[in-house]
């Protein structure tokens, strides 16, 4: 029925339908739309002027904290423990006492002792007196000659045995000193190993307690050998390198020291030097078998450029900044990289004084690129979804 309808119509209304469709894609031609360039927008930047001035030259290690003094205090004789002088934790002194073992078995073998050394001196001394009248008799002829002799030889043994129980005295005294024990450096008393009542003797593994000097301490670190000839000439002419101990973190410092010594040798299966710095630790902040970070200041690099760290690039041209030149357009800069310090960097070779180099903002950059400096104010009160995060 549609069908008869069309073939039903004039020529005229083909012409219309036509002319309509002509015009409707005439429409749409022309309100389409259509690409217009947008005009490049210059990149919003934070910049730094490249300065001249010091540059420590630090090198970095683990180190472990060592005790200049670490005693296991033991007992020299066996006997029971009867008292303790100390509480765990405590800091002593020279010469304080600890632990008293019970002496009355050692003051009993003094007392056997010097019994024997007066009985034996009274026998030398009747000794000598009979062969001080020897002598005369002999001269008279009065006796054989080899009364005399044996007379000697008597009191020749009689002062061995003399001089023995003179050495078993010295002996006696000694242990029964060994009872009284004291702390024989400073420091501080760890955990107590064995209580009073205990049987007590030289072999036990623990001892009574651990003593560790705390003031001063040292830092046992290693470094490669290719580092041996800038430790050494830095520290020749009796110069103490200065040497910083921080946490695991490496964020907090502990403790400020100096380099105490370095060691005669070079591990041959690690191919590193060992070295200790010795360190006030007024503070008690290094603890014994501490694992902490050292910074061994070995030189400072004078007159070197320096600029901060976030500038740095990385990429196809290797290491490489980007410099913003007179007409705020930047450039790549190839540099050659020096010791570095915290945020800041040397530049041993690539820029010059008062080049201005970016430091915030760089991720979009591409050389010739147009920026729009900034100030660092302006950039740290940026939200950080419109700030572009420095390549590290």
């Amino acid at each position: 029925m549609f069908e008869r309808y069309l073939r039903g119509r004039p020529p005229l209304f083909w012409g219309g339908v036509v002319l309509a469709a002509l015009i409707v894609i005439g429409l749409w031609i022309a309100l389409r739309p259509r690409n217009v360039p947008h005009a490049v927008l210059p990149l919003p930047v934070v910049a730094s002027a490249a300065a001249t001035g010091e540059m420590p030259v630090i090198y970095t290690a683990l180190g472990t904290v060592t005790p200049l003094a670490s005693v296991t205090v033991r007992t020299q004789v066996s006997g029971q423990l009867v008292a303790v002088g100390f509480t765990e934790g405590q800091e002593v002194k020279v010469g304080d006492f600890l632990a008293q073992i019970d002496p009355r078995p050692f003051q009993a073998a003094l007392d056997q002792a010097e019994g024997q050394l007066d009985r034996d001196q009274a026998q030398l001394a009747g000794a000598r007196v009979d062969f001080a009248r020897y002598g005369v008799l002999i001269k008279q002829d009065s006796i054989a000659k080899q009364t005399y002799d044996d007379q000697a030889a008597t009191v020749r043994q009689l002062e061995g045995t003399v001089k023995l129980d003179q050495a078993a005295v010295e002996t006696a005294k000694v242990n029964l000193s060994y009872c009284h024990i004291i702390a024989p450096v400073a420091g501080r008393i760890g955990l107590r190993q064995v209580d009073p009542g205990n049987y007590v003797t030289p072999s036990d593994t623990n001892g009574l307690v651990l003593l560790n000097q705390m003031r001063p301490i040292s830092v046992l670190f290693s470094l490669p050998q290719d580092d041996l000839e800038a430790v050494l000439k830095g520290s020749r002419g009796g110069v103490k390198l200065p040497v910083a101990a921080f946490d695991s973190t490496g964020n907090t410092k502990l403790a400020d020291g100096t380099l105490a010594s370095v060691d005669n040798t070079i591990n041959t299966s690690t191919g590193t030097f060992q070295l200790r710095a010795s360190f006030a630790n007024a503070e008690e902040n290094l603890f014994p078998n501490q694992f902490v970070n050292i910074h061994i200041t070995v030189d400072t690099l004078k007159n070197v450029i320096v600029i901060p760290s976030a500038a740095i690039q990385r990429g196809a041209p290797g290491t490489f900044v980007y410099v913003v030149g007179t007409d705020d357009t930047v450039s790549v800069r190839p540099v050659t990289l020096g010791p570095a310090a915290g945020e800041t960097v040397s530049i041993l070779k690539g820029l010059q004084a008062g080049d201005s180099v970016v430091v915030d903002g760089a991720d979009k950059l591409k050389n010739g690129a147009k920026v729009n400096l900034r100030s660092r104010s302006t950039a740290a009160s940026t939200p950080p979804a419109a700030a572009a995060p420095a390549r590290p």
